[in-house]
């Protein structure tokens, strides 16, 4: 015969199951699963090294202050991807405005970026999460 348990335990053990559930920790941010800032330093440092090498678009960075556009890349990858940064450098339009990209110059950016992150070993599916949140820049960059 089944022993039944007396309603305050039953009340009790609903409780703190409850408590439990409510304690779940949220999902991670993608700045989170980007590795937060070292995560970003490090994927910054490798997109600039790749680029300076990419016959493609180095021509174009050769007389940007390298300093600045790390810390700028930082500061915007980091607010793109819900760290806690805000961005300081000129809007996508303004900035780029002076130089003739293409969608060529764009796409080989984005490749690079690709790379680096394949460097970094960051998962596919969270590439993919921060690509989708920098593609809408596209149209304030590519001027060509």
């Amino acid at each position: 015969m089944p022993m039944s348990l007396p309603r305050h335990v039953l009340l009790c053990c609903a409780l703190l199951l409850a408590g439990c559930a409510s304690t779940a920790r949220p999902a991670p941010t993608l700045y989170e699963e980007l590795g937060g800032q070292a995560g970003l330093e490090a994927l910054v440092e490798t997109l600039l090294s790749h680029v300076a090498d990419d016959p493609r678009i180095n021509q174009m960075f050769a007389r940007v202050n390298i300093v600045m556009l790390n810390q700028h890349l930082n500061e915007k990858l980091c607010q793109v991807s819900d760290g806690p940064c805000d961005y300081q450098g000129k809007a996508m339009g303004p900035a780029h405005a002076h130089l003739p990209i293409g969608q060529g110059e764009f796409n080989a950016l984005v490749e690079d970026l690709m790379w680096a992150m394949d460097q970094q070993k960051i998962p596919r599916t969270t590439q993919n999460r921060l690509i989708k949140r920098l593609a809408p820049m596209q149209g304030e960059i590519v001027n060509q």
